[in-house]
Protein backbone atom coordinates (compact mmCIF):
# COMPACT_ATOMS: atom_id res chain seq x y z
CA UNK A 1 0.00 0.00 0.00
CA UNK A 2 1.29 3.48 -0.83
CA UNK A 3 2.29 5.77 2.05
CA UNK A 4 -0.38 8.31 3.01
CA UNK A 5 1.88 11.30 2.25
CA UNK A 6 2.65 9.99 -1.22
CA UNK A 7 -1.03 9.38 -1.91
CA UNK A 8 -1.90 12.93 -0.89
CA UNK A 9 0.87 14.37 -3.08
CA UNK A 10 -0.23 12.49 -6.19
CA UNK A 11 -3.98 12.82 -5.64
CA UNK A 12 -4.11 16.61 -5.87
CA UNK A 13 -1.45 19.31 -6.21
CA UNK A 14 -1.15 21.43 -3.11
CA UNK A 15 -1.90 25.13 -3.26
CA UNK A 16 0.69 27.62 -2.10
CA UNK A 17 -1.54 28.55 0.81
CA UNK A 18 -1.85 24.94 1.98
CA UNK A 19 1.88 24.35 1.66
CA UNK A 20 2.66 27.50 3.65
CA UNK A 21 0.19 26.48 6.35
CA UNK A 22 2.01 23.16 6.65
CA UNK A 23 5.37 24.90 6.83
CA UNK A 24 4.38 27.20 9.67
CA UNK A 25 3.21 24.11 11.56
CA UNK A 26 6.57 22.47 10.95
CA UNK A 27 7.30 22.47 14.67
CA UNK A 28 4.42 20.03 15.16
CA UNK A 29 6.01 17.56 12.74
CA UNK A 30 9.43 17.87 14.40
CA UNK A 31 7.84 17.45 17.83
CA UNK A 32 5.95 14.37 16.66
CA UNK A 33 9.13 12.74 15.36
CA UNK A 34 10.86 13.54 18.65
CA UNK A 35 7.97 12.12 20.68
CA UNK A 36 7.97 8.89 18.69
CA UNK A 37 11.74 8.55 19.14
CA UNK A 38 11.62 9.22 22.88
CA UNK A 39 8.71 6.82 23.36
CA UNK A 40 10.47 4.10 21.38
CA UNK A 41 7.49 3.51 19.08
CA UNK A 42 9.60 2.43 16.10
CA UNK A 43 11.52 -0.01 18.29
CA UNK A 44 8.31 -1.53 19.64
CA UNK A 45 6.70 -1.93 16.21
CA UNK A 46 7.89 -5.11 14.55
CA UNK A 47 7.49 -6.40 11.02
CA UNK A 48 3.78 -7.07 11.51
CA UNK A 49 1.32 -4.14 11.79
CA UNK A 50 0.01 -3.39 15.29
CA UNK A 51 -3.07 -1.75 16.74
CA UNK A 52 -2.70 1.48 18.71
CA UNK A 53 -3.79 -0.46 21.80
CA UNK A 54 -1.01 -3.04 21.46
CA UNK A 55 1.59 -0.39 20.68
CA UNK A 56 0.42 1.73 23.63
CA UNK A 57 0.81 -1.23 25.95
CA UNK A 58 4.32 -1.83 24.62
CA UNK A 59 5.50 1.77 25.10
CA UNK A 60 3.37 2.54 28.17
CA UNK A 61 1.16 5.32 26.77
CA UNK A 62 -2.54 5.95 26.35
CA UNK A 63 -3.88 4.38 23.11
CA UNK A 64 -5.94 7.28 21.74
CA UNK A 65 -3.22 9.99 22.00
CA UNK A 66 -0.71 7.53 20.54
CA UNK A 67 -3.03 6.88 17.58
CA UNK A 68 -3.26 10.65 17.02
CA UNK A 69 0.53 10.96 17.09
CA UNK A 70 0.94 8.09 14.61
CA UNK A 71 -1.75 9.48 12.29
CA UNK A 72 0.07 12.82 12.17
CA UNK A 73 3.36 11.10 11.38
CA UNK A 74 1.73 8.86 8.79
CA UNK A 75 0.69 11.94 6.82
CA UNK A 76 4.42 12.58 6.30
CA UNK A 77 5.25 8.98 5.46
CA UNK A 78 6.65 8.21 8.92
CA UNK A 79 4.65 5.04 9.73
CA UNK A 80 1.62 3.99 7.68
CA UNK A 81 -1.99 3.85 8.83
CA UNK A 82 -3.79 0.84 7.37
CA UNK A 83 -7.53 0.76 6.54
CA UNK A 84 -8.23 -1.40 9.59
CA UNK A 85 -6.66 1.16 11.95
CA UNK A 86 -3.41 -0.68 12.54
CA UNK A 87 -0.05 0.96 11.94
CA UNK A 88 2.91 -0.40 9.99
CA UNK A 89 6.48 0.60 9.35
CA UNK A 90 7.70 2.65 6.38
CA UNK A 91 11.29 3.18 5.29
CA UNK A 92 11.41 6.40 7.31
CA UNK A 93 9.92 5.00 10.49
CA UNK A 94 12.40 2.11 10.46
CA UNK A 95 15.22 4.66 10.59
CA UNK A 96 13.90 5.81 13.99
CA UNK A 97 14.83 2.42 15.42
CA UNK A 98 17.98 2.56 17.56
CA UNK A 99 19.25 -0.70 16.08
CA UNK A 100 18.68 0.19 12.40
CA UNK A 101 21.88 0.10 10.30
CA UNK A 102 21.03 3.55 8.95
CA UNK A 103 19.47 4.79 12.19
CA UNK A 104 18.56 8.47 12.50
CA UNK A 105 17.21 8.01 16.02
CA UNK A 106 19.80 10.21 17.72
CA UNK A 107 19.91 12.72 14.89
CA UNK A 108 16.15 13.15 15.30
CA UNK A 109 16.61 13.75 19.02
CA UNK A 110 19.59 16.06 18.58
CA UNK A 111 17.82 18.34 16.10
CA UNK A 112 14.86 18.69 18.46
CA UNK A 113 16.65 19.05 21.82
CA UNK A 114 15.00 21.42 24.35
CA UNK A 115 17.41 24.30 23.65
CA UNK A 116 16.38 24.30 19.97
CA UNK A 117 12.85 25.36 20.87
CA UNK A 118 14.26 28.40 22.65
CA UNK A 119 16.73 29.28 19.91
CA UNK A 120 14.67 29.08 16.71
CA UNK A 121 12.28 31.96 17.61
CA UNK A 122 15.36 34.21 17.84
CA UNK A 123 16.50 33.54 14.27
CA UNK A 124 15.50 37.03 13.17
CA UNK A 125 17.83 38.50 15.80
CA UNK A 126 20.70 36.30 14.58
CA UNK A 127 20.03 37.37 10.98
CA UNK A 128 20.01 41.05 11.98
CA UNK A 129 23.25 40.86 13.93
CA UNK A 130 25.05 38.08 12.06
CA UNK A 131 25.98 36.58 15.43
CA UNK A 132 24.87 33.59 17.47
CA UNK A 133 22.20 34.31 20.07
CA UNK A 134 23.08 31.44 22.40
CA UNK A 135 25.02 33.48 25.00
CA UNK A 136 22.06 35.83 25.33
CA UNK A 137 19.73 32.91 25.97
CA UNK A 138 21.86 30.85 28.34
CA UNK A 139 24.65 33.13 29.57
CA UNK A 140 27.45 31.10 28.01
CA UNK A 141 28.68 29.71 24.72
CA UNK A 142 26.97 26.67 23.25
CA UNK A 143 29.46 23.90 24.04
CA UNK A 144 30.10 25.28 27.52
CA UNK A 145 26.34 25.11 28.09
CA UNK A 146 26.20 21.48 26.94
CA UNK A 147 29.11 20.52 29.19
CA UNK A 148 27.95 22.43 32.27
CA UNK A 149 24.16 22.52 32.16
CA UNK A 150 22.80 20.02 29.64
CA UNK A 151 24.67 16.78 30.03
CA UNK A 152 21.76 14.73 28.67
CA UNK A 153 21.79 16.88 25.54
CA UNK A 154 25.57 16.50 25.31
CA UNK A 155 25.12 12.72 25.43
CA UNK A 156 22.56 12.88 22.62
CA UNK A 157 24.97 15.04 20.61
CA UNK A 158 27.79 12.53 21.08
CA UNK A 159 25.58 9.63 20.03
CA UNK A 160 24.23 11.52 17.02
CA UNK A 161 27.70 12.47 15.81
CA UNK A 162 28.98 8.92 16.37
CA UNK A 163 26.13 7.37 14.35
CA UNK A 164 26.51 9.93 11.57
CA UNK A 165 30.28 9.52 11.40
CA UNK A 166 30.11 5.74 11.28
CA UNK A 167 27.60 5.83 8.44
CA UNK A 168 29.60 8.30 6.33
CA UNK A 169 32.97 6.69 7.08
CA UNK A 170 32.31 3.74 4.79
CA UNK A 171 31.15 6.05 1.99
CA UNK A 172 34.37 8.06 2.31
CA UNK A 173 36.53 4.94 2.38
CA UNK A 174 34.88 3.73 -0.81
CA UNK A 175 35.34 7.10 -2.52
CA UNK A 176 38.97 7.94 -1.77
CA UNK A 177 41.82 6.52 -3.80
CA UNK A 178 44.85 6.12 -1.55
CA UNK A 179 47.26 5.14 -4.29
CA UNK A 180 50.69 6.50 -3.32
CA UNK A 181 49.53 7.43 0.20
CA UNK A 182 51.59 5.98 3.02
CA UNK A 183 50.29 8.21 5.82
CA UNK A 184 46.89 9.84 6.20
CA UNK A 185 45.99 12.44 8.85
CA UNK A 186 42.40 12.80 10.05
CA UNK A 187 42.30 16.45 11.22
CA UNK A 188 39.61 17.20 13.78
CA UNK A 189 38.52 13.62 13.18
CA UNK A 190 36.62 13.06 16.42
CA UNK A 191 36.70 9.41 17.39
CA UNK A 192 38.43 8.50 14.13
CA UNK A 193 35.75 6.47 12.35
CA UNK A 194 36.86 7.74 8.94
CA UNK A 195 40.51 6.97 9.69
CA UNK A 196 39.62 3.49 10.94
CA UNK A 197 37.59 2.74 7.81
CA UNK A 198 40.47 3.83 5.59
CA UNK A 199 43.07 1.80 7.49
CA UNK A 200 40.87 -1.29 7.43
CA UNK A 201 40.58 -1.02 3.67
CA UNK A 202 44.25 -0.18 3.03
CA UNK A 203 46.47 -2.45 5.09
CA UNK A 204 49.72 -0.72 4.12
CA UNK A 205 48.67 2.77 5.20
CA UNK A 206 49.47 4.41 8.56
CA UNK A 207 47.45 7.21 10.13
CA UNK A 208 47.27 10.02 12.65
CA UNK A 209 44.13 11.18 14.44
CA UNK A 210 44.30 14.81 15.56
CA UNK A 211 41.64 16.35 17.77
CA UNK A 212 41.28 17.92 21.20
CA UNK A 213 42.91 15.80 23.94
CA UNK A 214 39.61 14.85 25.59
CA UNK A 215 38.24 13.79 22.20
CA UNK A 216 41.12 11.54 21.12
CA UNK A 217 41.05 9.99 24.60
CA UNK A 218 37.73 8.47 23.56
CA UNK A 219 38.87 7.37 20.10
CA UNK A 220 37.42 4.35 18.35
CA UNK A 221 38.64 1.22 20.21
CA UNK A 222 40.20 -0.06 16.99
CA UNK A 223 42.65 2.85 17.15
CA UNK A 224 43.51 2.80 20.85
CA UNK A 225 46.14 0.68 22.55
CA UNK A 226 45.26 -2.99 22.09
CA UNK A 227 43.00 -2.32 19.12
CA UNK A 228 43.48 -4.12 15.84
CA UNK A 229 44.69 -0.93 14.09
CA UNK A 230 46.66 0.58 16.97
CA UNK A 231 50.09 -0.37 15.63
CA UNK A 232 49.46 1.80 12.55
CA UNK A 233 47.97 4.82 14.33
CA UNK A 234 49.21 7.81 16.28
CA UNK A 235 46.72 9.72 18.45
CA UNK A 236 47.61 13.40 18.83
CA UNK A 237 45.80 15.81 21.13
CA UNK A 238 45.67 19.40 19.89
CA UNK A 239 43.64 22.21 18.33
CA UNK A 240 43.94 22.30 14.54
CA UNK A 241 43.23 26.03 14.59
CA UNK A 242 46.44 26.54 16.56
CA UNK A 243 48.84 24.02 15.00
CA UNK A 244 48.94 20.76 13.05
CA UNK A 245 52.08 18.86 14.09
CA UNK A 246 51.59 16.10 11.55
CA UNK A 247 53.40 15.36 8.30
CA UNK A 248 51.25 13.21 6.01
CA UNK A 249 50.63 12.38 2.38
CA UNK A 250 46.91 13.04 2.71
CA UNK A 251 44.97 15.24 5.12
CA UNK A 252 41.24 14.72 5.65
CA UNK A 253 39.08 17.45 7.19
CA UNK A 254 35.45 16.44 7.64
CA UNK A 255 32.64 18.69 8.87
CA UNK A 256 34.76 20.97 11.02
CA UNK A 257 35.23 24.04 8.79
CA UNK A 258 31.99 25.48 10.14
CA UNK A 259 33.39 28.27 12.31
CA UNK A 260 34.06 31.86 11.27
CA UNK A 261 36.16 32.32 8.14
CA UNK A 262 39.24 33.37 10.11
CA UNK A 263 39.31 30.05 12.00
CA UNK A 264 38.82 28.16 8.74
CA UNK A 265 41.69 30.07 7.13
CA UNK A 266 44.00 29.33 10.06
CA UNK A 267 43.21 25.62 9.95
CA UNK A 268 43.81 25.34 6.22
CA UNK A 269 47.01 27.37 6.46
CA UNK A 270 48.22 25.18 9.31
CA UNK A 271 47.79 22.14 7.08
CA UNK A 272 49.63 23.80 4.22
CA UNK A 273 52.40 24.77 6.61
CA UNK A 274 52.76 21.22 7.94
CA UNK A 275 52.52 19.42 4.60
CA UNK A 276 55.08 18.89 1.88
CA UNK A 277 54.37 20.19 -1.63
CA UNK A 278 52.13 17.76 -3.46
CA UNK A 279 50.39 16.46 -0.35
CA UNK A 280 46.68 15.87 -0.87
CA UNK A 281 44.03 17.66 1.19
CA UNK A 282 40.44 16.42 1.11
CA UNK A 283 37.82 18.67 2.67
CA UNK A 284 34.50 16.89 3.25
CA UNK A 285 31.52 19.11 3.96
CA UNK A 286 27.81 19.66 3.46
CA UNK A 287 27.38 22.30 0.77
CA UNK A 288 24.36 24.60 0.74
CA UNK A 289 24.26 25.14 -3.01
CA UNK A 290 25.12 21.83 -4.65
CA UNK A 291 23.30 18.95 -3.03
CA UNK A 292 20.06 16.99 -3.30
CA UNK A 293 19.58 17.58 0.45
CA UNK A 294 19.18 21.36 0.30
CA UNK A 295 16.41 21.59 2.88
CA UNK A 296 18.37 19.60 5.46
CA UNK A 297 21.70 21.30 4.75
CA UNK A 298 20.33 24.86 4.77
CA UNK A 299 18.52 24.07 8.02
CA UNK A 300 21.82 22.95 9.57
CA UNK A 301 23.36 26.19 8.28
CA UNK A 302 20.76 28.25 10.12
CA UNK A 303 21.17 26.19 13.29
CA UNK A 304 24.92 26.85 13.20
CA UNK A 305 24.21 30.57 12.96
CA UNK A 306 22.00 30.34 16.04
CA UNK A 307 24.12 28.20 18.33
CA UNK A 308 27.78 28.91 17.51
CA UNK A 309 27.72 31.67 14.90
CA UNK A 310 29.06 29.24 12.28
CA UNK A 311 27.98 28.38 8.77
CA UNK A 312 27.86 25.78 6.05
CA UNK A 313 29.65 26.72 2.85
CA UNK A 314 28.80 27.09 -0.79
CA UNK A 315 31.07 25.38 -3.30
CA UNK A 316 32.48 28.78 -4.27
CA UNK A 317 33.15 30.03 -0.74
CA UNK A 318 34.91 26.85 0.36
CA UNK A 319 37.04 26.42 -2.76
CA UNK A 320 37.94 30.10 -2.43
CA UNK A 321 39.16 29.63 1.14
CA UNK A 322 41.13 26.55 0.13
CA UNK A 323 42.83 28.41 -2.72
CA UNK A 324 43.54 31.39 -0.46
CA UNK A 325 45.36 29.05 1.95
CA UNK A 326 47.68 27.83 -0.80
CA UNK A 327 45.87 24.77 -2.09
CA UNK A 328 45.42 23.95 -5.75
CA UNK A 329 41.76 22.95 -5.84
CA UNK A 330 40.72 20.12 -8.14
CA UNK A 331 37.59 18.01 -8.35
CA UNK A 332 34.53 18.29 -6.16
CA UNK A 333 32.88 14.88 -5.88
CA UNK A 334 29.73 13.72 -4.06
CA UNK A 335 30.30 11.33 -1.16
CA UNK A 336 26.60 10.66 -0.58
CA UNK A 337 23.43 12.79 -0.83
CA UNK A 338 24.61 14.95 2.10
CA UNK A 339 28.36 15.33 1.67
CA UNK A 340 30.85 16.48 -0.95
CA UNK A 341 34.60 15.93 -1.07
CA UNK A 342 36.67 18.89 -2.26
CA UNK A 343 40.07 17.68 -3.43
CA UNK A 344 43.11 19.90 -3.10
CA UNK A 345 46.89 19.63 -3.42
CA UNK A 346 49.48 21.64 -1.50
CA UNK A 347 51.26 23.89 -3.98
CA UNK A 348 55.01 24.19 -4.34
Amino acid sequence: MTDTAETADTAAPQSGAMRLRELVFGAACAAAVRAAARLGVADALGDAPMTPEDLAAAVKTEPRPLARLLRALSSYGVFEELPDGRFAHTDMSRMLRVDAPNSLHYIALWCTEPWTWQAWPRLDDAVRSGRNIFPELYGKEFFDYLQDDARDSAHVFDRAMTHSSRQSAQDIAELLDLTGVGHVADVGGGQGHVLAALLEKHSGVHGTLLDLPKVVAGADPRLRAGGELADRVRLVGGDCREAIPVAADMYIIKNILEWDDDSTRRTLRNIVGAAAPGARVVVIENLVDDTPSMRFTTSMDLMLLLNVGGQKHTRRSLTGLMAEAGLVVGDVTPVNPYLHALHGVVGS
